[in-house]
């Protein structure tokens, strides 16, 4: 098979002024291996302490006490990373103390503002030093119910900095959802907003607060951040204060910006699953695997650089959230925007790009497919001209959307399609300034990362559809679950489905080229398998939703008598589309002739939404319960619970 021409290609010039390159040179002439990227990635890999010494180095993590060694004990379960040190994550995010700009920010509304790298700091340590107050220490947890606004970001590095826990959920949960994640690590403190605007229509918020305050006794302090109202009323509410008056006048000098030194597995994040199945998973993550994982994918993998600004819309729920946050210690501005991000129109975000002169876009595969829907042509509408990398995640980017973006936005730019998971905080595989792009694939497979595509007899494979492991163990794994002293939750998720094999399972069903590039064709536990083939959904959803009559699809299994599988295919319609005969086979006919017969679906329904996590990712595992006439356990992880019952006894 001939090799497909690359959408984009980074010029020899382009490629000399990367990190990544930089970063090789000098890892030539330290270690002695080719300064050409799959060297680079097999040293990572077969010399992984040497690789994350280095990478410590290089990315100016400086601990207050050394490693006495990099990595010690055995196997995924058992290796201990950089035994000894001493550091502190927020430490190093706010490493910078001047008035360049460490936060850029604006709301749906129209409400903007920005933060110097120095306010940044003086009102972390104002947080700190009230946190301190009322008796937060090391290993408290720190609870924010809040919208992506600069003071979710004050408060949660002042907990870092303390040694405290972060962990956060975004204000449009339900009080259920809320306390399912929430009540399982008994937070100390709760910072919560009055409210949240979407879509120009304001949502209250302190009335949910009341109602899950009562089951949530350990908390001693709830810190409100006024939102929709200057004044909010807090009538009902007890242990209460406002966020300014926590943090004290601004004109006061901020009290020493004091930071806890801790191990580098000292717990920093709680994230959760998303829950669709049950309650969610607490999954925590460390002060130094965080660090340095998230070190390497910003600069190495996305090129940023101190004085850029980076953008990822994302909401404080979602690991991308954490992600960019980090981009404060490269020495990068962050953006941020909360709100709707089709609201007024769906330029708003390109608008935005313009304004703010963005150098990487981070948006989602749907986003990029409702600007499509739209027709937008943003490269044209607005000046781009500094933006030089898109990254696009919570869904596999169709091969069609590739092409539109390097059509519509710039022809110019490194389009990164990157994929991982709250599991690890991080990435499996992303992007990389050194390679070209092709459509529907990933660049490459993240350094130090040992990913591997296994059949289910656990053989590795190339060329072919098969689960994604990784054979080798990795600094952001996380430091277990909460409430799970022996690792038995911990081992269940990701090490007992090669039996005997030491090897992670993530549960994404994809596809390793021969050039090193991945194809992600979606969950492993949504892969479709009539007559015992199995199928990506990903492969259907590129071809149904680039119909013009379709505007968005969700396919799933239905279980028969004689233990086969039927393809079910669920569509929402364009205004004025009517589900005839007609469509259906044009459907049909399509999918066919772009993949398989096999993938052709039995039933097609149409419905007038598919129901998605708030994370923007499609719900199949929700669907396939309710064909089944089975209850979904956990309707509060989605954003449009409503929606479910319509599939309730559709086919």
């Amino acid at each position: 098979m001939s090799t497909p021409t690359p959408l984009w290609q980074p010029t020899p010039e382009r490629v000399a002024r990367t990190q990544l390159y930089e970063f090789m040179q000098l890892m030539a002439r330290r270690q002695g291996i080719a300064a050409e990227w799959e060297a680079l990635r097999r040293w990572s890999i077969e010399h992984a302490g040497d690789f994350w010494a280095e990478l410590l180095n290089y990315a100016g993590v400086r601990p207050s006490a050394p490693a006495r060694s990099v990595i010690s004990g055995h196997g995924m379960l058992g290796t201990k990373w950089f035994d000894g040190m001493k550091l502190n994550y927020a430490r190093h995010q706010l490493r910078f103390d001047d008035d360049q700009d460490a936060l850029i920010f604006e709301n749906e509304a129209g409400k903007r503002g920005r933060m110097s790298r120095r306010e940044l700091r003086a009102d972390v340590a104002r947080c700190a030093a009230a946190l301190r107050q009322v008796g937060v220490q090391s290993g408290d947890r720190v609870a924010g119910f809040m919208p992506n606004v600069p003071e979710t970001i004050v408060a949660m590095l002042a907990a870092a900095s303390l040694g405290a826990i972060w962990s956060s959920c975004s204000p449009d949960f339900g009080v259920r959802g809320v306390l399912d994640r929430f009540g399982q690590i008994e937070p100390t403190v709760l910072v919560a907003t009055d409210g949240y605007a979407y879509g120009g229509k304001r949502f209250e918020t302190l009335s949910r607060v009341k109602e899950m305050l009562p089951q949530l006794p350990t908390v001693r302090q709830v810190v409100v951040v006024p939102f929709l109202d200057e004044q909010p009323d807090l009538a009902g509410l007890s242990k209460v204060v406002l966020w300014r008056d926590f943090l004290g006048p601004v004109d006061r000098s901020a009290p020493p910006l004091v930071f806890e030194e801790v191990p580098f597995d000292h717990p920093l994040f709680i994230m959760y699953s998303s829950g669709t199945t049950g309650v969610p998973k607490c999954i925590v993550h460390g002060h130094g695997g965080t660090l340095l994982q998230h070190a390497k994918e910003l600069m190495l993998h996305t090129d940023l650089r101190a004085g850029e600004r980076i953008f990822y819309f994302t909401t404080c729920g979602w690991m991308m959230w954490n992600w960019l946050v980090s981009g404060l210690g490269v020495g990068a501005a962050l953006v941020l925007f909360e709100g709707n991000p089709g609201y007024p129109t769906m330029a708003r975000l390109w608008k935005m790009a313009e304004e703010t002169k963005l150098h990487v876009f981070g948006t989602s595969a749907k986003y990029l497919a409702a600007c499509e829907k739209a027709d937008l042509h943003p490269g044209r509408d607005h000046d781009l001209s500094a933006l030089r990398c898109i990254c696009s995640t919570g869904s596999p980017l169709s091969s069609e959307l590739f092409r539109w973006t390097y059509d519509r936005v710039k022809q110019d730019h490194q389009l990164a399609s990157i994929c991982g998971g709250t599991d690890i905080i991080s990435c499996f595989m992303l992007g990389n300034p050194l390679l070209p792009v092709y459509a529907g694939e990933i660049q490459s497979r993240g350094l130090g990362m040992d990913v591997q595509t296994w059949d289910e007899q656990g053989h590795a494979v190339t060329g072919q559809k098969a689960e994604l492991v990784c054979c080798n163990p990795f600094p952001s794994q996380p430091v277990g679950f909460w409430n799970d002293p022996q690792g038995e939750k911990y081992r269940g998720a990701y090490f007992e489905f090669y039996p005997g094999r030491d090897v992670w399972r993530h549960g994404d069903y994809i596809e390793l080229t021969e050039r090193g590039g991945i194809i992600v064709y979606g969950r492993s536990d949504a892969t479709l398998n009539p007559g015992g083939v199995r199928i990506g959904t990903s492969e259907i959803y590129r071809i149904v939703e680039g119909l013009p009559e379709i505007a968005d699809c969700v396919v799933v299994g239905k279980d028969t008598a004689d233990d086969d599988v039927e393809v079910c295919l669920f569509v929402v319609l364009r205004a004025g589309v009517t589900l005839d005969t007609a469509l259906a086979k044009k459907i049909r006919t399509a999918i066919a002739e772009g993949a398989t017969r096999r993938h052709v679906p039995k039933h097609i329904r149409a419905v007038s939404a598919i129901p998605y996590t708030r994370n923007s990712k499609k719900v199949e595992m929700a669907v396939r319960q309710m064909i089944h006439g089975q209850d979904v356990p956990n309707v509060d992880a989605l954003a449009n619970p409503e929606v479910l019952e319509e599939y309730r006894g559709i086919v």
